[in-house]
């Protein structure tokens, strides 16, 4: 594959990070990438656009919001790409984060098969007999999932 220019078409943008460009498009719009325009007005990203998108993706491969995203991508220099330095400290800023949200990905694995105390009752064998939807009182929805409250519920 021939070396990148400094600005990348959305055409090149699309096939080296392999994301369609409507979804690059989409990615503008909502602020988490930018273009240049050229004097045709066409679309130019710097390259450095490449390791934006790349977390994009990963980070709503893990279930994180656009608008979490957009909030992370936010605290990163505009006036030049980000360097090791600013990827590290967004790293760093989202460690918490990432850790709570693995600790609730095994907590739905460990208890998808069982009662997460919805109160549905509709399984015929449930591992909590919750008689009467008393789980209801500490709240609305899986109570044993998350005893604590729900999460905010995440935008896409």
């Amino acid at each position: 594959m021939p070396a990148l220019p400094k600005r990348l078409t959305i055409g090149q943008l699309s096939a080296r990070s392999g994301v369609a460009p409507s979804a690059l498009r989409f990615y503008e719009d909502r602020g988490l990438i930018r273009a240049e325009r050229s004097d045709g007005h066409q679309r130019r990203y710097a390259r450095s656009t490449l390791r934006t998108v790349a977390f994009i993706r990963a980070a709503q491969r893990v279930g994180v919001s656009l608008d979490e995203i957009a909030a992370a991508l936010s605290t990163l220099p505009t006036e030049h790409p980000p360097t090791l330095e600013d990827w590290a400290r967004l790293s760093t800023s989202w460690r918490g984060r990432l850790n709570e949200r693995i600790a609730e990905l095994e907590a739905l694995r460990d208890k998808l098969t069982s009662c997460i105390g919805c109160g549905c009752l509709s399984l015929r064998k449930c591992g909590l007999f919750n008689r009467g939807d008393q789980i209801a009182d500490r709240g609305a929805g899986p109570r044993l999932l998350y005893p604590r409250g729900l999460p905010p519920a995440r935008g896409r």
